[in-house]
């Protein structure tokens, strides 16, 4: 699939095994609708809210084994043929993040922005395990730990597009332990404080894919090989902004064509803590 937007959504790559394509497209059309409709256009949020609030009554409707409006039938007629292998109380979680996406809160610290991943992140990795067959507690947790890992990354390599939105993803003790304030960073105002800041977000983050890079090397097949792909691809964007001095109140990193083959390399000689 060839799509316009940035974020970490999972694409049915050509390592996706033909069989789970089709679900694993619906997965992705679901989620990137639903989150277009929380951030895309301008409409006001209470229209924004009473679009999610029909997206989920449809998801509900085909759950039930009924028909979703004609709104989105796009989007809910392939899911509703794949809801026999897909866990419903997953897609309900990234609905709940995309509502909290309308009026952002501030984070107080690590453990409540990690309880937006849990909804906004980790059910696509457990909806993906889940059509590979795995559901075992240690997969599950490393699982996470990618999912939270890469949404970190996301957040770190987006001030520069976060910050005039009014997005702040940084927890208050994260700042308040730096002494940046959340001011300096939604105006994106670099500083040292502001480096040592990003460099230690970063270092969450890496932590955090390591904990869970284990289970690309436990998957067997495709399915390990793609997971090897994303765990180096987050780790790349670290590896950009370390390189840049944390500067990315100021860049926006990104990975270009010319990064494919390091990170074929990488994804070769994968060992248990990249």
């Amino acid at each position: 699939m060839s799509v316009d937007h940035y974020e970490n959504f999972p694409v049915a790559s050509v390592l996706c095994p033909p069989a789970l394509r089709p679900a694993v497209a619906a997965i992705y059309y679901f989620a990137r609708t639903a989150d277009d409709l929380a951030d895309e256009g301008d409409a006001p949020t209470a229209e924004r809210a009473q679009a999610l609030h029909d997206y989920r009554a449809d998801l509900a409707a085909i759950v039930a084994g009924q028909a979703a409006s004609p709104r989105w039938i796009h989007v809910f007629q392939p899911l509703k043929r794949e809801m026999h292998r897909l866990q419903p109380a997953l897609l309900h979680d990234l609905l709940d993040a995309f509502e909290q996406d309308l009026t952002p809160p501030r984070y107080s610290d690590r453990a409540q922005l990690l309880d937006y991943c849990r909804r906004s992140a980790n059910p696509v990795g457990r909806l993906l395990l889940g059509l590979y067959g795995v559901n075992d507690g240690d997969a599950l947790r490393r699982s996470d730990a990618i999912c939270s890992a890469l949404q970190l990354i996301n957040f770190w390599q987006d001030f520069s597009r976060d910050g005039p939105n009014g997005r702040l993803y940084v927890p208050q003790a994260d700042l308040d332990r730096h002494g940046v304030s959340a001011g300096d960073v939604l105006a994106c105002r670099d500083s040292p404080a502001a480096r040592a800041l990003i460099a230690d977000l970063c270092g969450w983050a890496r932590t955090l894919m390591r904990e869970g890079a284990p289970l690309a090397l436990a998957l067997p097949g495709r399915a390990g090989w793609e997971l090897r792909f994303v765990v180096q691809g987050g780790l790349a964007i670290l590896d950009k902004i370390e390189a840049r001095g944390h500067d990315s109140l100021l860049h926006r990193p990104a990975l270009r064509v010319w990064d494919a083959p390091r990170l074929a390399w990488r994804a070769l000689t994968m060992r248990a803590a990249p």
